[in-house]
């Protein structure tokens, strides 16, 4: 049997002589309660947030983008074709045309992108999933387009409004002088047949249609595309794919993943996650002081009880290990009643949404084992550490004296 255990064990859960000892201790292992629920509460959001962002991302981009090196357009080759139609890891691929284009609708204008696609382009990107209005593109209908939601708001144009088209601009390339304004650009006309949602920045930006037309108002060559745009099969690892085109395809290619293409957005939300995981680390911490000051407490309150065990031939380091024992004790029955509430508080969330983001959106949370491990593990060293620290003062000279 482990003696310093086992001394800690009824140290721990036998009242003290001093009833302020008690409070001290009951107030310690509230604060790791409070401090565990609020440590797992916080990872759990983040994963959840997380988990929802990615989802938008699915919707507007692809798990491999493939860019030209030099240039906005390149030509598709045959080769290329069959390079992409040839990798099993392939599940789908589209043809991509994309513009920053001006748009007029009466006496409104926006700013925003053309990306025409081909028929092939619901495969890559579930876009048709996120049509809050009307279909996706058909291809038995001409100069039909989608459009982002936010896009909708700003230019007040609804689906299926066909009294007056989206005329969509583009300035005519050339380095000779403008000499009538009305000649400066190429413009289609386009009826919207459909409104799709999704973040922000994706709902402003894009106005989809057919690929062909979209070559038609850049002058654009059949074969010129701006860009392809790739789907891999779930069981493939995408850097490992990206590499295997980039060896295939060479140097004229700029070969993107998703995450690259959104580097911005996963670099702030692990900074953000980061941060946020210090700042309540800091106050786990600064609660873990109660550990201390209990600690100090009962090895002040026992000291009788000490020189007894030092007299029966216990050694210093024993008796040391006793209060690091206890105050992880402490610290592991606090942590474990904290991370028990805390799951059962995501999970109350999961289940019924009682807090919302909108009306129809719960606030995101996740449970993930990761999460459970990060709790543990903080709490636990940082209870190791602060039962070191109490006990540290502990000395033969200060038992006896």
């Amino acid at each position: 049997m482990n003696f310093p255990l086992y001394i800690a064990k009824r140290y721990l859960f036998s009242k003290n002589s001093t009833n302020a000892i008690n409070i001290i201790t009951y107030i310690a292992t509230f604060s790791v309660i409070v401090s565990a629920i609020a440590l797992f509460v916080l990872l759990s959001v983040f994963s959840g947030l997380r988990t929802f962002s990615d989802t938008l991302l699915e919707a507007s981009d692809p798990d491999i983008k493939i860019l030209p090196k030099e240039g906005k357009v390149f030509n598709v080759s045959d080769s290329v074709i069959d390079i992409l139609s040839g990798k099993n890891e392939v599940e789908a691929f589209s043809m991509i045309v994309e513009e920053r284009v001006s748009l007029r609708y009466k006496n409104k204008n926006h700013i925003a992108f053309i990306k025409g696609v081909d028929e092939n382009y619901t495969n890559v990107v579930p876009i048709d999933s996120s049509l809050n209005v009307g279909t996706w593109l058909d291809q038995k209908y001409k100069n039909i387009a989608v459009i982002g939601a936010g896009i909708s708001y700003k230019l007040s144009l609804a689906a299926f409004n066909f009294e007056t088209p989206l005329q969509v601009l583009v300035p005519k390339p050339g380095t000779k002088f403008i000499t009538n304004p009305n000649r400066a650009f190429n413009a289609i006309d386009v009826n919207i047949f459909g409104v799709y949602g999704g973040s922000e920045e994706f709902q402003d930006k894009f106005v989809f249609t057919h690929i062909q037309e979209a070559q038609s108002l850049l002058n654009y060559e059949p074969k010129e595309v701006t860009a392809i745009e790739l789907k891999i099969k779930n069981r493939f690892d995408v850097r490992t794919v990206k590499k295997e085109l980039k060896t295939l395809l060479g140097n004229r290619f700029d070969i993107k993943t998703k995450k690259e293409l959104n580097a911005l957005y996963y670099k702030v939300v692990n900074t953000e996650n980061f941060i946020s995981y210090l700042i309540f680390t800091l106050i786990t911490i600064i609660a873990l002081f109660n550990v201390v000051g209990s600690i100090i407490m009962m090895i002040i309150d026992k000291k009788n009880n000490l020189k007894t065990l030092l007299s029966l031939g216990v050694n210093i380091n024993q008796v040391k290990k006793i209060f690091i024992y206890q105050g992880f004790l402490l610290v592991f029955i606090g942590m474990s009643i904290g991370v028990f509430v805390g799951a059962f508080l995501v999970f109350i969330q999961i289940k019924y949404g009682l807090f919302m983001i909108t009306n129809s959106l719960p606030y995101p949370v996740e449970l993930k084992w990761t999460n459970f491990f990060i709790v543990v593990t903080t709490i636990s060293c940082l209870g190791i550490m602060a039962s070191k620290i109490a006990s540290s003062r502990i000395s033969k000279g200060f038992i006896e004296g």
